[in-house]
């Protein structure tokens, strides 16, 4: 259950990391806000349950595979318009100064 809770809160990160990138002409309060909660929500999750550090490579493509579902389906851009593999490490993903351009 610990690393689904993992799996969910990368999920909605990297869709929104993913939008942000793709669609900047849309960026705004919103989803710097949401960024930076999931950001939080991912590294406290992570305090509560260490062991799941040795998961994360797992943990990161499971969900930046939905992620790429989740916007294509949110955006104008084919599933295929995305890069095939995570194009950010865990440690780009949650530091609070990367925003990717």
């Amino acid at each position: 259950m610990e690393k689904r809770e993992l799996v969910v809160r990368l999920t909605i990160l990297l869709l929104h990391l993913l939008e942000w990138k793709f669609q900047p002409n849309l960026r705004g309060r919103s989803w710097r806000l949401s960024i930076k909660e999931q950001r939080k929500e991912v590294v406290n999750h992570l305090a509560d349950y260490p062991g799941l550090k040795s998961k994360l490579r797992e943990a990161m493509a499971q969900a930046y595979d939905v992620a790429t579902v989740k916007a294509a389906k949110e955006t104008a851009i084919d599933e295929d318009g995305f890069p095939a593999e995570c194009p950010w490490t865990f440690e780009e993903a949650v530091s609070e100064g990367f925003w990717p351009e």
